[in-house]
């Protein structure tokens, strides 16, 4: 009995002190520059987006924020770093849609599971846009009518799973049979664009803007309803005769942790996430980039994969993209 109660009163000792240092490391983070890991090459949506919000908390934690593009492999390359990384909030990741639903759902071996995270909070919700070269098409409708008219012969560009899984809805609502074309990013499908080496395109907004703007790409539609301040006129391509299946397909993004990253830590960066997302010089930078600050709980972001996850595997599953 007394070694029950001794064996008792040291776990309870013991909980006790993990809990108080795991205040005390709270109290002090950060005590020395956070890494944000991009699983993306640098000028895309994600990568501007942590940028904004790097810049931000490094201002409210008088500490560095470096940001560390690690591209490759839909993003499984930059999240298997965050995944072996120490679980004390010193390295996080940008993690997307790809990295928490697509990946685990399509890809059958990752150097990381989804599990291997403690979701912090949402970040943004992007805009995705269907683009062609300055020369070509100038509407959905004579995109359409010319793939129809060369079946195999129109090249289109994919980066992310999201994006990808877009084009080849709207093909196949379309009826158009054209070759994918596979990129690790945005940068390098504008630059296809630009070269011609691929015809058309769904793809985050941010990279393509200014050359919109100058006259070098066109965009001919959008992925969601929500307003475009940078291009207003753009309408929505569920809009357009008979792609109304093709629904809204907006890419998001968040910030997790390695598991494990005690939960005082968690709850700090995500109010500071929650401060930066909110600041109003940060929403501005963004919106015209089609890019929404949003920002959640650690459990509503968590909730929120989970629901995404039972959203698009059966879509997944059914697709045939080529995934990996």
């Amino acid at each position: 009995m007394q070694f029950a109660l001794a064996l008792a009163a040291l776990i309870a000792t013991s909980t006790l002190c993990n809990a108080q240092a795991q205040t005390s490391a709270a109290t002090t983070f950060p005590d020395h520059p956070v890494k944000i890991i991009v699983p993306f090459p640098a000028g895309g949506p994600t990568d501007v987006l942590a940028r904004f919000l790097g810049q931000n908390l490094s201002e409210q934690w008088d500490k560095g924020v470096v940001i560390e593009n690690r591209a490759g492999a839909n993003s499984a390359i930059g999240a298997a770093a965050v995944a072996s990384a120490p679980a004390d909030g010193y390295t996080l990741l940008m993690a997307m849609d790809t990295t928490l639903v697509m990946n685990p759902i399509t890809t059958s071996v990752l150097p990381y599971k989804p599990e291997d995270f403690d979701t912090i909070s949402m970040a943004a919700v992007n805009t995705s846009i269907l683009v062609v070269p300055a020369n070509g098409p100038k509407t959905v409708e004579e995109l359409i009518a010319r793939g129809r008219a060369n079946p195999g012969k129109l090249n289109y560009g994919g980066g992310i799973i999201p994006t990808r899984l877009a084009a080849v809805m709207f093909n196949k609502l379309a009826g158009i049979d054209a070759v994918f074309v596979p990129f690790k990013g945005s940068s390098d499908i504008v630059q296809a664009l630009l070269d011609g080496s691929i015809d058309y395109a769904i793809d985050g907004i941010a990279p393509h803007l200014a050359l919109i703007h100058d006259g070098k790409l066109r965009a001919l539609a959008k992925l969601n309803e929500k307003p475009l301040q940078s291009l207003p006129d753009l309408k929505p391509l569920n809009a357009m005769a008979g792609l109304k299946d093709i629904g809204e397909m907006s890419t998001w993004v968040g910030f997790v942790a390695p598991v494990g990253t005690p939960a005082p830590i968690i709850d700090k960066i995500q109010q500071s996430v929650v401060k930066a997302t909110r600041d109003p010089e940060i929403q501005k930078k963004l919106l015209p980039l089609g890019i929404v600050a949003v920002n959640s709980t650690p459990k509503e972001f968590a909730d929120f994969v989970k629901a995404e996850r039972a959203r698009w595997e059966p879509v997944l599953r059914e697709s045939g993209i080529p995934l990996n």
